[in-house]
């Protein structure tokens, strides 16, 4: 592609959430959505590949399904209301439509057959891109809104999400729509604790954005979509295959790397806000995703593809993509569980 028609296109994705980001009035927040998705649209048809262009009709249709239900929405709570503010949601109609719609916009359950179906049919650095910076806009109005949001609602979302994201990936075998069952799970844990802690939700957003980003650039340099495929990443490179098992297994939240900072915060949030049954709950899903990284670590670090020929083979040779935002998003996704303490200090 053009390299004017990717700053312009990149352009206008940072004016969308920009725009988003600091609008009070649901006619802004409305048109930077549009903007951000009018803009992300050429980027994924970009290949024309008929995978591709599938996943940026069906991506397309539900994102112009949820800007519309988020134009009805603000339009009804100030036909009641006399405002267009986001802060002041009073009509229950108005924020059940908002948070559906926004809900769609990311992802959650059960709003979330689109997001595996998409993110399969786009090359991993769009899927990239619509796995962390797309999500960016929408959680903003969740947490702006939220307030006036029920929080069974919420709840609800939250568990489902975190639930359906941990089943859905037990049988994939395309690791892309595996990260995108791992992206429904994490906005779940998100969503589950943004009426108690926004501040927590914002914290695994960003551990969230680092661990994802470190992993679909790993799967880019290691050239590989499948988990039959991964067999072949330690002859490729040793290093990194396995410091993608370690990324894997942070996105899993085990301890001692930063993805279990966020769930470790967030169940002992639950737990003051007297909800120890949903703690166990998300605790319990959490498993499901240990399973399915499991079963990606075990693929690339434990299994060798058979090999009988002694000569070099192709997937030996050198990669000429640059490392340094990958070594540098690796790093933050598995080492920065110590600087918990000062975040705690930040966040209260």
């Amino acid at each position: 592609m053009n390299p004017f028609v990717l700053l312009i296109l990149f352009s206008s994705l940072g004016l969308g959430t920009t725009l988003t980001f600091a609008s009070s009035h649901w006619l802004l927040a409305w048109m930077g959505l549009e903007i951000n998705t009018l803009a992300i649209i050429p980027l994924m048809a970009q290949h024309h590949h008929p995978r591709a262009v599938e996943a940026t009709t069906k991506y397309f249709l539900t994102q112009a399904t949820a800007a519309a239900m988020i134009l009805f929405a603000g339009t009804t709570n100030a036909w009641i209301t006399g405002t267009w503010e986001m802060t002041d949601m009073s009509n229950p109609l108005a924020s059940t439509m908002v948070i559906i719609a926004l809900a769609l916009k990311i992802g959650l359950a059960p709003m979330r057959l689109w997001m595996p179906e998409v993110l399969q049919g786009l090359d991993l650095t769009t899927g990239l891109i619509l796995s962390t910076w797309q999500k960016l806009a929408p959680l903003a109005l969740i947490m702006q809104t939220a307030q006036s949001i029920s929080p069974a609602l919420l709840t609800t979302l939250g568990l489902l999400s975190t639930l359906v994201g941990g089943w859905g990936g037990l049988n994939q075998t395309q690791l892309r729509k595996i990260l995108a069952y791992s992206s429904i799970a994490h906005m779940g844990w998100m969503i589950v604790i943004l009426q108690y802690a926004p501040q927590l939700t914002l914290l695994a957003l960003l551990t969230y954005i680092f661990m994802t980003s470190a992993a679909f650039l790993t799967l880019k340099t290691l050239t590989t979509t499948k988990i039959n495929t991964l067999a072949t990443a330690w002859s490729k490179n040793p290093p990194l295959s396995a410091t993608a098992a370690l990324v894997l297994l942070s996105l899993a939240g085990l301890p001692a790397l930063t993805g279990f900072m966020p769930k470790w915060l967030i169940l002992q949030e639950l737990t003051k806000q007297d909800l120890p049954t949903i703690a166990t709950v998300m605790a319990l899903a959490a498993l499901l995703g240990l399973y399915f990284y499991l079963r990606l670590c075990y693929s690339m670090t434990l299994t060798i593809s058979p090999n009988m020929n002694n000569s070099t083979t192709p997937w030996r040779t050198s990669t000429t993509q640059t490392s340094f935002s990958l070594a540098l998003l690796t790093t933050a996704a598995l080492t920065l569980l110590p600087v918990t303490p000062a975040i705690l200090v930040l966040t209260t």
